[in-house]
């Protein structure tokens, strides 16, 4: 007889159900750690054929450690449990925990490809990089803004021109100054790090044959190309290159009910940073780029006949799937051929 377990994990405990032949033989909670849960499995559930859990923000983890204990750890896509989870009168751990054993049992779930420990390590060098952009830019908003209020405008300038801007008008201001002047080494310090990080993202993609393939097209660069590389992971994920551009989100969708067909905007499913990256290489390919190619003329007569905002979606989705193409071939992009549709 095999047993199926559902997992409703937090960040402190995790609610376990175990059940067998239909029926639910155990029921209770234990510690949000990987090596308590598979002691606890072996002991309440040796011929286990199915853990499964949803995703979070410690399914990476959870997945991978219970993996390395050679159990059957399966991640599950929390969007699709929902529905079921949300026939339970009542929604407690515990019911959740319920639920997903059943799911496991019946074998109703879609399971979700995770990532690699290598790859959730490049996407976290991406990710502080970003945020630290954003903070940088935050901050030089701020400063702009507070010193409006004291008729001190600031002209047009980034980096080193807007800091020499921001002292000198601050030298006649001296407790104006006491406010806003560590505002600016903090600004100073933290465009310093997102520096530094964004010299690492490139160094490391230099090194990448993957993303060495990929920054052979214009208008893609290093974060794009590891942030494709990284979520893609591996080629063979996908059997059609199409298929990329419906797993980033970049295709429309679809309602079709008796005599009601339609498609709508583009699903916006999955990695939302990848496929902004996307827009904004499409975008580059569209506006500012001055090596032609097919996939160039393509959008840009693609852009006569809809628009600019369309055409650079229909590019990116384009783009996605030329990208898979490139991974799966291991060739250069080549600005003669047509790329692929």
């Amino acid at each position: 007889m095999k047993e199926y377990i559902g997992l409703d994990v937090s960040m402190k405990e995790t609610a376990v159900s175990i059940r067998r032949d239909g029926e639910r033989i155990w029921r209770g909670k234990c510690v949000s750690d990987p090596a308590v849960i598979a002691q606890l499995v072996r002991k309440r559930a040796p011929t286990v054929d199915r853990i499964v859990f949803e995703t979070g923000p410690l399914s990476v983890w959870f997945y991978h450690a219970l993996r390395a204990e050679s159990l059957p750890a399966i991640c599950i896509d929390a969007r699709h449990a929902k529905s079921a989870l949300d026939m339970a009168p009542n929604k407690t751990d515990a019911n959740d925990a319920d639920g997903l054993a059943h799911l496991a049992e019946i074998g109703f779930f879609r399971e979700v490809r995770v990532k690699g420990f290598d790859s959730m390590l490049a996407r976290t060098l991406i990710a502080a990089r970003n945020r630290l952009v954003r903070i940088t830019v935050d901050l030089s908003n701020h400063i702009r803004g507070f010193m409006k209020t004291f008729g001190l405008l600031i002209p047009a300038g980034k980096g080193s021109t807007f800091e020499g801007h921001v002292r000198r008008l601050l030298s006649d201001h001296p407790k104006l100054s006491e406010i806003l002047l560590p505002m600016l080494d903090a600004w100073c310090a933290t465009r310093l790090q997102a520096a530094r990080l964004a010299r690492q993202i490139a160094a490391e993609a230099r090194q990448n044959d993957g993303c060495r393939i990929l920054m052979s097209i214009p208008g893609v660069g290093a974060i794009t190309a590891t942030s494709f590389v990284t979520a893609i992971e591996s080629p063979d994920n996908f059997r059609k290159s199409r298929s990329v551009g419906a797993w980033v989100g970049l295709t429309t969708r679809r309602y079709q009910s008796g005599e009601i067909d339609y498609k709508g905007h583009i699903s916006r499913r999955g990695d939302h940073h990848l496929r902004g990256l996307l827009y904004e290489a499409a975008s580059v390919i569209l506006t500012r780029s001055s090596a032609e190619s097919d996939l160039r003329a393509w959008g840009l007569k693609l852009r006569e006949r809809i628009g600019f905002k369309r055409a650079a979606v229909a590019l990116a989705r384009k783009l996605a799937v030329t990208m898979h193409a490139m991974l799966r071939d291991g060739t250069l992009f080549e600005r003669g051929t047509k790329p692929i549709a």
